[in-house]
């Protein structure tokens, strides 16, 4: 059974229509990429998933539910959490913080304080800058402290955008890295990159899509090998 379902989904900005009525399915226990040049309206995908942005027709449901609609913040309390693009940290406070705000659905303290310790042990540089202000941290450190505040809410499925942008290739291996292991752990992804190789090498599925539409779908692995994507995408 699909986790997330989003059917004929359009989505405007005044007069110019972003998504162009998209369908596609996340399954529970999956990471799902989905790739595509910039302004093709992965970001608005996301973001309309999640509540952030208001759909014009069509419908979002997850885990059964349709939350077309519902506001961002009820939809955290169902068990989905995004990590945004450019990782949007609170740059004037702490690394613990930031974090503990990740926790705000979660009433029990003594919950929130054992899942702020798994974080930790996930990220162990977060750990050892838990006093430092979140705005003096490298860009790597803010990507690790996005996803940790995320974790923080414990969610079901994980929305990611763009989480390897402006990092090193270094770090984007280990942000990679990262994400298998969070699916690893059970949660479900759904991957927004512009780093089409990387995304297809870890994703199950994938979907491309161009100017609002999805343009092609199938297994990472088939599109890791289609010469259209390869060209597209892939620089190759």
């Amino acid at each position: 059974m699909a986790l997330l379902e989003v059917k004929d989904l359009k989505v405007y900005y005044g007069v110019i229509q972003a998504l162009k009525g998209i369908n596609f399915h996340v399954d529970k226990g999956e990471i799902v990429a989905l790739i595509g040049a910039n302004g093709a309206g992965k970001t608005t995908t996301l973001h309309t998933i999640s509540g952030l942005l208001k759909a014009g027709s069509g419908s979002v449901i997850y885990n059964g539910k349709d939350i077309t609609g519902v506001p961002g913040h009820e939809i955290v309390k169902m068990g989905m959490a995004q990590v945004p693009e450019g990782r949007r940290v609170f740059a004037d406070m702490t690394v613990a913080q930031n974090l503990m705000l990740g926790a705000y659905t979660r009433k029990d303290k003594a919950e929130a304080a054992g899942i702020l310790e798994q974080v930790y042990t996930r990220f162990p540089r977060l750990k050892e800058r838990q006093n430092q202000i979140a705005g003096t941290l490298s860009g790597g450190e803010q990507q690790m402290l996005a996803m940790g505040r995320a974790l923080m809410s414990h969610p079901d499925i994980i929305l990611m955008d763009e989480p390897s942008m402006g990092l090193s290739p270094l770090l984007v291996n280990e942000i990679f890295d990262i994400i298998r292991s969070v699916h690893e752990d059970g949660v479900t992804v759904l991957l927004v990159e512009q780093n089409a190789k990387k995304a297809l090498s870890i994703a199950d599925r994938a979907y491309v899509l161009e100017t609002g539409e999805i343009k092609m779908e199938g297994k990472a692995s088939d599109l890791l090998n289609d010469e259209g994507v390869r060209k597209a995408y892939l620089g190759e």
